[in-house]
């Protein structure tokens, strides 16, 4: 039952998709853009048209063009960093709430520091340090983000496993003399797989902010484009002031997409994973269908469970009571 209610969730299908679609961008983006993104031979500042569907800028470049390019460095950015601080966010939380002692007080002490420095400025001040070459590399500006975003995934981490350290499966692994760290990264990590994927899409969620707003504060090479720094030269020829909404309204709308499918994907991970919210993505004819009533009553959470009954399954519909 639950394995088939993953791809019928609205919520994680709408996400997936929309998602899919930026990957098949950042995938294929830069081979199907009709001109260069550096391209200045065509008229500049012209309203979206068939020949160029989102305008031109004040240097004739189109900005279709520019939005497809600039897809893959977004894109790429956000995967490194999400991806090496959620690994960072595993090693450390699950290192500090399974061992405890003085470990758990160093990584806490680690985790605490990192929490409180502000993200941004830390951002800017370790760019700021970087050669030239660098700022133009997208593995390297996503290694510095993941550097920021991991303490935070890494608390809770921590907070989940000391409630599981101390549970019979753990304690019997320990007695039939398993390595600790066996134990911490097949026995005790495979019951945080909701924690972690919460915290990759919110990790790569806050990437994708955080590239483009030092992108768009030109801290970032001019010469590698994404929806950053388009953002950030329609700000320097004042697009807004100008009513040029044409400029900055598609990098804007593909930021604002991208977080939507991460936030459904989230959405759609905790209505499967929690049996208080599974029943919250079924439409109304699926609830009439398991007995269920259309709206749910005041204190009450209703709960799906899958009893399977041979020759054939049959559903049971509970009710249990929120405090």
């Amino acid at each position: 039952m639950r394995s088939l209610r993953i791809p019928r969730s609205p919520k994680v299908i709408i996400g997936l998709s929309i998602l899919g679609f930026f990957v098949f961008l950042m995938i294929f983006g830069p081979y199907l853009a009709p001109f260069s993104p550096d391209n200045t031979s065509f008229a500049p500042l012209l309203t979206p048209s068939m020949h160029h569907w989102f305008g031109t800028t004040s240097l004739g470049q189109d900005i279709f063009s520019q939005t497809l390019v600039g897809a893959r460095a977004t894109m790429v950015v956000a995967g490194v960093a999400g991806l090496v601080a959620t690994m960072l966010s595993i090693i450390v939380g699950i290192s500090a709430g399974y061992i405890g002692g003085f470990t758990d007080d160093g990584l806490s002490l680690m985790s605490n520091v990192f929490l409180a420095l502000p993200g941004l400025p830390l951002l800017i001040v370790i760019d700021s340090y970087l050669p030239v070459d660098s700022r133009s590399n997208s593995l390297v500006i996503g290694l510095i983000i993941s550097l920021t975003g991991w303490a935070w995934g890494a608390r809770v981490l921590r907070a989940q496993t000391m409630s599981l350290r101390n549970r019979d499966f753990v304690e019997s692994s320990r007695i039939i003399g398993e390595k600790r760290i066996r134990i911490m990264f097949t026995e005790v990590a495979p019951n945080l797989l909701p924690i972690l994927a919460a915290s990759l899409l919110f990790t790569i969620l806050y990437s994708i902010g955080a590239y483009v707003t030092l992108a768009y504060i030109g801290l970032t090479s001019t010469s590698v484009w994404n929806w950053g720094t388009m953002l950030f030269w329609a700000q320097s020829n004042n697009a807004p002031l100008s009513g040029e909404w044409y400029w900055f309204v598609p990098p804007g709308i593909c930021i604002a997409l991208v977080g939507t499918s991460l936030a459904l994907l989230n959405f759609g991970i905790d209505e499967f994973i929690n049996p208080r919210l599974r029943a919250g993505g079924l439409s109304g004819r699926q609830r009439r269908r398991l007995g269920m009533p259309r709206r749910q009553r005041l204190g009450l959470t209703p709960v799906v469970r899958s009893v399977t009954t041979a020759p054939r399954i049959a559903v049971q519909t509970e009710y249990s009571v929120t405090p």
